[in-house]
């Protein structure tokens, strides 16, 4: 938790200070070196909850971040090792079984 805390306070920091994106993101590294991309997401994600955190440009900014962050491959790794063309032939079939509506 403790790291966390680190990486959200980094995070407020850094935007408050007016950076965005990969500033950002570059000043989290700094100040916390062992960061993940998960970490930061986590983080921003408790800055997002945070009451006390009320201005708009900040939460634009976080928010940018951790969507940015999110989307980084090693964050959406679920370990699934399906190639897209199954998923989509299994719908398929999934719809197949599916009554038609007149």
């Amino acid at each position: 938790m403790k790291e966390k805390k680190r990486v959200y306070e980094a995070l407020v920091d850094g935007a408050m200070e007016g950076l965005t994106d990969e500033a950002l993101y570059d000043f989290v590294k700094a100040r916390c070196p062992k960061a993940t991309s998960k970490k930061i997401v986590l983080a921003s994600l408790l800055a997002l909850m945070d009451p006390h955190l009320r201005d708009r440009n900040i939460l634009d900014v976080i928010y940018a971040l951790a969507i940015k962050h999110r989307l980084d491959d090693g964050v959406l790794d679920d370990g699934e090792d399906d190639e897209p063309d199954e998923r989509a032939q299994t719908s398929r079939a999934a719809n197949q079984n599916m009554p038609q509506l007149s």
